[in-house]
């Protein structure tokens, strides 16, 4: 029987004890780095130097055995590497069954500052080989780490990272100001909530190794802003979302809670605004319905909801809003599911379940009943619905002293089917209500006024939730969001219900057979899968297994398609009669194959359990 995860906890209890945020002396982690390959190491030196040192730190992995070793970087000034190139960072290393691989910034790109600190984005990232301990393999072993090494490539390509050299992006504006001089000069990674850190299992060994100024710790999700005039002030509007990596997944091999109450896609949403003497921050999360559920592919393209009865489910509930409550304070549950069909089975038992959590509302909120193809306005039902709990939360602000004049004292948690486009309209929607409320604190706005009067700000106001949408739904999904017109337009327009269709056949195609390989590489490096060299092979795949991605199946079923229509068309005899129905009734044959299995025939993943 599995218990809550203390590990977890006492992380998190170590870095409630120490927050942080910029003074006068902060920690940095190096900018830029030399890689220097030798036949026998290789060898990551510091470019940038630390306070008034003028040695260059150093460390090499070995490439007989992979041990990480600190060195002096200038002992390697007469030496002469096979290859020398500049990166901007270390994610992290992984143990294979042949040796380690470090996983490096290859290419960044600036997209937002935070207090005057920059942010940027990964462009690019490769895994190096730094060892090859292989030898005397056998063939299946050979297969496996090749299958590995797959995973590693998808890795390479992971969307929306970020990060900063001299802050840490994973905790919100509030909970870093509290206690900032304690833990400005601690080490990136000692500040950051291991929640958000995506590529904390990498970094074990860098950590244990004390090699803290290589150290960066990267956030999964989204940083947007933009910059307007407000009465002839800058106006800055800026979001942040973070990931949380204790159920890191793609979308259908990832849906709802584990047994520690841990849920698929949650995400913390920060709302960031600068304005004159004024600092605020508003926090908004979403996550998947806290049940045990599931929904496997199978080919169809809305595959079954499936609730697992299990008796730990009130508890499984239970801890997840405790600790939401715990981090958050008082929490509003906005339940956006239907009310009907499967969807809405789903939602009545999340109802059930929620009577028996004290101390929280939720609320039932049929989006496509009330919003429809309408005005986003059309959302005002559920705002009134939440209004006071809303306005009791508030948001976080500061003036320019750096005195605190208001706290953010609960959130709203947001969340549809997939947590990503209903989701993200109505986020857009309270993003905004609360923008016009900070407005009218700071004295800008007067009671009559709201963004919406204001178009340049308006605009930009929704393109920043369009773009943020992208974001979470790329890293979960494979593809831009859907409904992106409502946050736009405040409707479908033609353009957008075509882009949506399209985007909803990519993801239909990724679900069903790309996104198992891809939960594989999730759950390599998350740590959810540790490699043993001395178990049994993971990818031996059994009869139907080995058909996946349906090259066959799908040849005969359109060729047989084809050929039938052909011969019907064509003037009719016996033999073309006969061809025909021999013809179509292969190709109903195989259809009804692809129909009985078709679960076997989807790309799965091979690694771990969905709990």
């Amino acid at each position: 029987m599995s218990t809550v995860n203390t590990d977890h906890d006492a992380r998190d209890l170590e870095m409630e004890e120490e927050e942080q945020f910029p003074n006068s002396f902060r920690f940095c982690c190096y900018r830029e780095m030399e890689l220097l390959e030798f036949r026998d190491k290789i060898v990551f030196r510091s470019q940038d130097h630390h306070d008034s040192s003028t040695t260059r730190l150093a460390f090499f992995i070995s490439r007989s055995d992979g041990v990480i070793e600190p060195c002096n970087g200038d002992d390697f000034e007469f030496e002469t590497p096979t290859k020398c190139s500049i990166i901007y960072g270390i994610v992290g290393t992984i143990r294979l069954l042949a040796g380690t691989y470090v996983l490096v910034i290859t290419s960044r790109k600036e997209v937002s500052n935070h207090f005057g600190f920059p942010i940027f984005l990964v462009k690019s990232m490769e895994f190096l080989s730094c060892s090859n301990t292989l030898v005397n393999s056998t063939k299946q072993e050979n297969s496996d780490e090749a299958y590995f090494t797959t995973l590693l490539k998808i890795i390479e390509t992971t969307p929306g990272l970020y990060y900063s050299y001299e802050i840490d992006l994973t905790l919100n504006l509030q909970r870093s100001w509290q206690h900032a001089k304690q833990r400005a000069t601690r080490p990136l990674w000692k500040q950051a909530d291991p929640r958000f850190i995506w590529n904390r299992n990498l970094l074990e060994e860098l950590i244990e190794c004390k090699l803290d100024p290589f150290i960066v710790p990267l956030i999964q999700g989204s940083v947007q802003s933009v910059q307007v005039m407000l009465k002839d002030s800058p106006l800055k509007i800026s979001l942040i979302s973070r990931r949380c990596n204790r159920r890191l997944g793609t979308r259908m091999w990832r849906r709802g809670a584990n047994l520690d109450g841990d849920t698929a896609n949650f995400i913390e949403t920060e709302q960031l605004v600068e304005f004159e003497d004024f600092r605020t921050a508003f926090l908004q999360i979403r996550g998947s319905i806290p049940l045990l559920w599931e929904q496997i592919v199978d080919l169809s393209y809305k595959p079954r909801l499936n609730i697992l009865n299990h008796e730990e489910t009130p508890k499984v509930i239970e801890r997840h809003f405790n600790d939401i409550k715990q981090r958050y304070g008082e929490a509003v549950a906005v339940d956006l599911t239907d009310n009907h069909g499967e969807e809405g089975h789903l939602s009545s038992r999340f109802a059930l379940e929620m009577k028996k959590v004290l101390n929280v509302r939720y609320i039932s909120f049929d989006f496509h009943q009330f919003f429809g193809n309408a005005n986003l306005d059309n959302l005002q039902p559920l705002h009134d619905q939440i209004s006071k709990d809303f306005e009791i939360h508030g948001y976080f602000m500061l003036n320019l002293k750096g005195d605190i004049m208001l706290e953010q004292k609960g959130v709203i948690r947001t969340n549809c089917i997939d947590c990503l486009d209903r989701t993200n309209v109505t986020q857009c929607y309270l993003g905004r209500k609360s923008l016009d409320a900070q407005l009218k604190e700071m004295g800008v706005f007067s009671s009559s006024d709201y963004i919406s009067m204001y178009p340049e700000i308006n605009e930009n106001f929704k393109i920043l939730w369009i773009d943020h949408g992208d974001d979470i739904s790329l890293g979960y999904s494979g593809t831009h969001a859907l409904k992106r017109d409502f946050v736009r337009f405040g409707r479908q327009t033609l353009s957008g219900f075509i882009k949506d269709g399209m985007s909803a056949i990519s993801r239909y195609y990724l679900n069903n057979f790309q996104d198992g390989t891809r939960q594989d590489a999730l759950d390599l490096i998350s740590g959810h899968y540790c490699i043993d060299r001395g178990a049994p092979s993971p990818f031996q795949l059994n009869g139907f297994e080995s058909f996946s991605y349906l090259p066959i199946p799908s040849a005969v079923i359109v060729g047989g398609l084809t050929l039938t229509t052909h011969r019907i068309n064509q003037n009719g005899s016996a033999r073309h009669l006969f061809s025909s129905l021999l013809w179509a009734g292969l190709a109903a044959g195989v259809i009804a194959f692809v129909n009985a299995n078709g679960r076997q025939l989807c790309s799965r993943p091979r690694l771990c359990n969905l709990l």
